[in-house]
């Protein structure tokens, strides 16, 4: 799931301007793009010039085995390189036979020097084609993404092409969700009912809901067999992680705790999880499942309290924006600052993934104890009103602020009434997954894709 697999197919016209120079600016960016994706290993690279002459598609005939070859490849995204005008025709019917993400782009025309003339045969035309091809592209329904003619050089599109595999990451996560749902949610928690038919028939989102007679006796075999939560334990003490008011039955506890719901989640193939937190490991175990959520974030696999299927949802596109090279978090939005009127606490009682700790990780009673470092961070929330999805993406900056027990972070933002006002006036409840960097630009593009309205602060 963390890897793109990218289909590329180079397209240029099959009359003006000539095909001897387009051929020579397809060699060009070919080169630039290996390179360019030499940088990415986490994108495989389907290149479909073996099926076509001089490696780029000029026609019907020869789309339609370009989009057939694609498919069976199961490519994530398509990029098509304009080497000159390009043939919309032949990229509008792979484009829609696909229904992936889409990104289209053409390289500058050369810098004409006293002697060249505008519009003469040394021109690849690129920029005009691509008014061609995104026209028709909408004209069939087609999302794309279009990354602004550049110079072939130009750091602008490595950074473009970038962003855009971030994009596919996060479609590519939610077009395939199956979320682990650990018994029920708290009954006074109304506010993260979820319509589990629709999430299925709109967006082939599945919940995969566990009694909770099966997680405990996943739980107990971890601890009976004792030997692989001694070894997570004895990784937590070289990692440094000081865990205080536990004995040596509830370390082991929550060593198992991590072991089974990862296992549960593999065996069900899923991607997240949303756990009811409040009784059911309390109750059977004596210790609170807090931190042993936060490490399973921490291994890429996000589990929300309360049974939050919306957190969970956004806490995975958060980490899929990302690439998948920090973890994401899921907190309370809980008070103002005392001191600043745009600054928020962002906190829950101990589920952050420890490696997001500004200073030494402290575990007490099951509950992470410490606060998250400083950075940019990206907020997500994908949440639904009356059968509209909306996923509210926005970039807010870490502060300082009072300090407060479990796991907190105060954020600094523009303008605190505005965030107060659209998360009241929702769809929106206190829960809210956050990530390290920033990706408001990539959930605005992704949102195109997923068929969810996007949706932001300012």
């Amino acid at each position: 799931m963390r890897k793109i697999k990218l289909g590329i197919v180079l397209t240029a016209r099959d009359t003006f301007p000539p095909r001897d120079m387009a051929a020579e600016n397809a060699v060009r960016i070919r080169v630039r793009l290996e390179n360019i994706f030499e940088k990415m290993p986490f994108v495989e690279c389907v290149w479909a010039e073996h099926l076509l002459e001089d490696g780029m598609v000029t026609g019907i005939e020869e789309s339609g085995k370009v989009a057939d070859f694609l498919r069976e490849q199961k490519v994530d995204a398509l990029f098509v390189p304009h080497a000159n005008f390009g043939q919309e025709e032949a990229v509008g019917i792979i484009a829609n036979a696909l229904r992936v993400p889409t990104l289209v782009w053409g390289p500058r025309d050369g810098r004409p020097d006293e002697v060249t003339v505008i519009r003469d045969r040394n021109l690849t035309d690129t920029q005009c084609g691509l008014f061609a091809t995104t026209r028709l592209l909408m004209r069939y329904g087609v999302p794309y993404t279009y990354l602004r003619n550049c110079w072939l050089d130009s750091e602008e599109l490595e950074n473009g092409i970038l962003q855009f595999i971030r994009v596919a990451s996060v479609v590519k996560q939610f077009r395939n969700l199956r979320i682990l749902q650990l018994s029920t949610r708290p009954r006074q928690f109304l506010s993260v009912k979820v319509n589990e038919g629709e999430l299925l028939e709109r967006f082939g989102i599945h919940i995969v809901p566990i009694e909770s007679t099966e997680i405990v006796s996943e739980i107990n075999s971890y601890i009976k067999e004792k030997s692989r939560a001694e070894e997570l334990l004895q990784k937590w003490e070289e990692e440094k992680v000081l865990i205080k008011g536990m004995g040596e039955e509830d370390k082991l506890s929550m060593a198992s705790i991590v072991l089974a719901i990862r296992h549960m989640a593999e065996k069900y193939r899923c991607s997240a999880v949303a756990s009811e937190c409040w009784a059911l490991l309390r109750s059977h175990f004596k210790v609170s499942g807090c931190f042993a959520f936060g490490y399973l974030s921490q291994l890429g696999i996000p589990v929300t309290c309360e049974t939050d299927i919306h957190g969970a949802i956004s806490s995975i596109l958060a980490q899929a924006a990302a690439l998948y090279e920090t973890p994401s978090f899921l907190a309370d939005i809980t008070v103002r600052h005392p001191q600043n009127d745009n600054a928020e606490l962002l906190w829950h009682c101990g589920p952050f993934p420890y490696e997001l700790a500004k200073d030494k990780a402290c575990v007490n009673a099951g509950k992470g104890q410490y606060e998250l470092k400083e950075g940019k961070l990206t907020l997500v929330r994908f949440d639904t009103d009356h059968n509209d999805y909306y996923l509210l993406a926005e970039e807010c900056e870490t502060t300082s602020g009072p300090a407060t027990d479990g796991n907190y972070v105060w954020i600094q933002t523009q303008d605190w009434g505005k965030w107060e006002d659209k998360l009241m006036y929702g769809p929106y409840i206190h829960h809210i997954a956050g990530v390290y960097g920033s990706y408001k630009e990539v959930f605005h593009e992704a949102c195109k894709y997923m068929g969810v309205i996007h949706d932001s602060v300012y």
